[in-house]
């Protein structure tokens, strides 16, 4: 009898070992990603498409960088970060996310410079220059979460990044940001400045919308490699002017230049929007095996990959003489976006944007409601010419559609100039 009650004490004993021994012990994610591990740059930004597969039931929650990983509390899955080694969160702006079928799932990885330094201050003198990304996947019918962990390996953003855009601007050969050409003219030459991580080939087209044309969606604006797989060649097209392919030597930075000026379009009066459209290329560095993630088949091809929208600009054919240059009459100061009527996603940060006023010191920037409620004023220095409209306008709403105006203030706050209200739409994303 005694023997039997031994017996019962040790088996009782190792169940209790084993459970705890469980307990403790991290369960794998089962959703999978690609690429596990990039090289990412030390001091400046960085932008990496990942593929995710394997979603049941779940949908992307927060994106997190972090210097260390430790074990989810059960009974959520995977690794999560370290709670006192986190770097910074994935900004809502950076925000280009895609869930697709087959339970697949897009990230654009767009690591902030702010982050890439903080990740650089934590590894001096550590023998290792890691840190991590991990994104968190929550259940929709109330199953546990998961974490998935993507390693970042900090190098000096050389050949083996990812080809990827940090920041595009394109601009005429001019002071001014919006040209106003006469009838028989032609707009003065222009060019693209592209910062970049990585090397490849920076190829795709320029296009030019004409007067009374739909105008581009955001999606429409992204690169060609921002996009999923399935989406790629979806975008609206316009009028071509040029195509350019030209090599992105790994030193950062390099100029576009334009078409000639003569071949952009000119026949009707109104006004006219350049696109940069820029086309996926073959990088080894950033591509994506959806094999490897469960997402698909094939391999993603991810070269020049951007966390934002390219920019526009503009000219305006005919008018010209209703603008005097350095005055401070009203047709001085232009809004650019959001154009009348646009529709404005309410969960997204869209950007309003004007042009600049000789004379100016500041800018005041005000929303209302169609109605006369007001929402938000905001004071900028006269070196601004844009301001990101936050989402909490939308909110503030509660509805209803808004318009917003800019003015341009002397240095004792008189009002200099002033725009008349522009009404845009709010819409929820689908």
């Amino acid at each position: 009898m005694t023997t039997f009650k031994r017996g019962l004490l040790a088996i009782s004993t190792c169940t209790g070992l084993f459970g705890a021994l469980t307990a403790t012990q991290p369960l794998d994610a089962q959703i999978r990603v690609h690429p596990t591990g990039v090289s990412t740059n030390a001091m400046n930004p960085t932008t990496v498409f990942l593929s995710f597969g394997g979603l049941r039931n779940q949908i992307p929650a927060e994106g997190i960088w972090c210097g260390e990983i430790v074990a989810a509390v059960l009974p959520d899955r995977g690794q999560m970060c370290d709670p006192k080694t986190i770097f910074g969160r994935l900004p809502l702006r950076s925000s280009l996310d895609r869930i697709g079928a087959g339970g697949s799932f897009t990230d654009i990885m767009s690591i902030p410079a702010s982050v890439a330094r903080r990740a650089f201050q934590s590894a001096v003198g550590l023998t290792s220059g890691t840190f991590f990304y991990v994104r968190r996947f929550s259940n929709t019918v109330g199953g546990a979460s998961e974490f998935v962990v993507v390693t970042c390996r900090l190098t000096g953003g050389g050949a083996n990044v990812p080809f990827s855009l940090t920041n595009v601007t394109v601009a005429f050969e001019t002071e001014l940001p919006v040209q106003f050409v006469s009838p028989g003219q032609t707009p003065p030459a222009f060019s693209a400045t592209v910062a970049y991580n990585g090397s490849g080939q920076l190829r795709g087209r320029w296009e030019v919308v004409r007067p009374g044309e739909e105008l581009p969606s955001r999606n429409d604006l992204l690169t060609e490699a921002t996009l999923p797989q399935a989406e790629r060649g979806t975008q609206r097209r316009y009028t071509l002017v040029d195509r350019f392919n030209v090599a992105a030597l790994p030193n950062g930075k390099m100029t576009l230049p334009g078409p000639d000026p003569a071949r952009l379009p000119h026949d009707v009066d109104g006004t006219y929007f350049v696109l940069l459209r820029v086309e996926a290329s073959d990088e080894l560095a950033g591509e994506s095996d959806l094999d490897a993630a469960g997402a698909g088949s094939g391999i993603t091809r991810n070269g020049a990959v951007a966390g934002f929208a390219m920019p526009m600009l503009r000219y305006v054919l005919g008018g010209a003489s209703d603008i005097v240059s350095g005055s401070t009459d009203r047709r001085s100061l232009l809004q650019l976006s959001p154009v009348s009527n646009a529709i404005v996603a309410r969960d997204t940060v869209a950007m309003s944007r004007w042009t600049a006023v000789r004379g100016a010191t500041f800018y005041r920037v005000e929303f209302e409601t169609t109605r006369g409620q007001t929402l938000l004023s905001a004071m900028l220095r006269v070196e601004q010419t844009e301001y990101a409209i936050s989402p909490l306008v939308a909110e503030r709403a509660a509805g209803a559609d808004v318009r917003w105006r800019v003015s341009g203030l002397d240095a004792k706050g008189d009002v200099l100039v002033r725009t008349d209200w522009r009404r845009y739409r709010l819409a929820v994303r689908p």
